[in-house]
């Protein structure tokens, strides 16, 4: 299960230490978001601490849509399981936290404050820790409101985009949550270089509404640009001509793309298109991006008597730009994620296939050729919170106190 050693280098896995080796993280989180933000810097090597209520994070229960959320964004992690309204399980915890270099919280504004642990307060105890606050919206006149992904996605331009006119739509992601997380990381990354120079930590925050208008900020700069809105994407004025998906042999589909001038001799070359090659009202990528309602159907009915793996091998012989359409359960079997060690295998700990295992995805990066890796499977509930104790000084009758007395678990 989890109880692979926590050494800071992947199994099988370079000599070397990862980056972040002996930095402790004590994550109050939950979700997507601030999880997001550990597992990156677990995955790069920091022992991150999950301090979860005695029940557990909500989101080891999550099905649907939602059951993927623990398993993924918690490797490399340990759980400690402890009741934070008890006066004893905040004095473990500020004991925990006064040996972390950071803490990580997406909780409601308040939350933490109410509980003694926000940044005021812990930076008073440690002022070389660095806070990582993940909100849905950074302070101002929107800072009160309850946000999720899909708000963010609807309030900040990113659904309109996704979806067909008039039909707003949420993109296939929890992208905000990811990115978010991410920002997140990043922010402790910059924070942690900034104290070695000042000897002193700081506060981070990072937020799904400004993360959200930092994705679509390319449409907002087409608008600046040209003085004309940005149309959804499915209704959009397309860039290059041939860019889009084609249904061909047996309702097979396949997503094809020619973007350049080069590309187009050699697509009409490799498909016999002498004729449309040659025509005048072709011979530039704009000609042909004016010229899409006529010459996509065109294009459509000549290439539907093939099959999308015959099309594709085409595209990948000449070099130009394919892609199959896949499902993300087929992506388990990508003899490219396979080949390149993209995924590496875990063991469920919740839900109906707990102690089976399965693979997950790694940080899409190398560090000197090497993929940061799973040094630990997502953790069981309160799976470390012994060896943590322990190593606070608690004795073992006073651990066995707290335990009785559903303090920790």
């Amino acid at each position: 299960m989890s109880d692979m050693p926590d050494t800071g280098t992947p199994p099988n896995g370079p000599a070397k230490a990862l980056p972040y080796a002996g930095l402790r993280v004590v994550e109050f989180t939950h979700m997507v978001m601030g999880p997001t933000c550990g597992m990156l810097l677990a995955d790069l090597g920091a022992e991150v601490i999950k301090v979860e209520p005695i029940a557990g994070d909500n989101t080891r229960k999550l099905i649907g849509s939602g059951a993927g959320f623990f398993p993924m964004f918690n490797r490399n992690k340990k759980s400690l399981a402890v009741d934070l309204q008890t006066p004893e399980g905040r004095e473990l915890v500020l004991k925990l936290v006064a040996t972390a270099d950071v803490v990580s919280e997406n909780f409601k504004p308040g939350t933490m404050k109410k509980l003694g642990l926000d940044y005021a307060s812990l930076s008073q105890l440690n002022e070389r820790l660095i806070y990582v606050s993940h909100k849905g919206f950074l302070p101002g006149p929107y800072d009160h409101r309850t946000a999720l992904d899909e708000v963010v996605q609807m309030m900040g331009g990113l659904a309109y985009m996704t979806g067909r006119a008039g039909d707003p739509l949420r993109a296939g992601s929890s992208v905000n949550d990811i990115m978010g997380g991410m920002f997140g990381a990043i922010g402790a990354m910059a924070a942690l270089a900034a104290r070695e120079k000042t000897g002193k930590g700081q506060e981070v925050q990072a937020a799904l509404f400004e993360n959200n208008v930092f994705l679509v900020a390319q449409h907002m700069m087409q608008f600046a640009v040209t003085g004309q809105p940005a149309a959804p994407m499915p209704s959009r004025i397309s860039a290059w001509a041939v860019y889009d998906v084609f249904t061909v042999k047996d309702g097979e589909q396949i997503f094809l793309a020619v973007v350049s001038d080069t590309q187009w001799a050699v697509f009409c070359e490799a498909f016999g298109l002498q004729e449309l090659r040659a025509d005048p009202r072709l011979q530039s990528n704009n000609d042909r991006v004016r010229a899409r309602d006529w010459l996509m159907p065109l294009l459509r009915s000549q290439l539907a008597g093939h099959s999308a793996a015959e099309l594709g091998a085409v595209f990948e012989k000449h070099a130009l730009p394919f892609a199959p359409i896949t499902r993300p359960q087929d992506l388990f079997e990508d003899p490219h994620l396979k080949a390149t060690g993209g995924l590496a295998p875990i063991t469920l700990v919740d839900g109906e296939r707990a102690g089976q295992t399965t693979s997950t995805v790694l940080l899409p990066l190398t560090l000197d050729g090497e993929r940061p890796g799973v040094r630990m499977n997502p953790p069981r509930l309160g799976e470390h919170t012994r060896e943590l104790l322990q190593e606070l000084g608690y004795s073992g009758e006073a651990i066995a106190a707290l335990q009785a007395g559903g303090i920790t678990r």
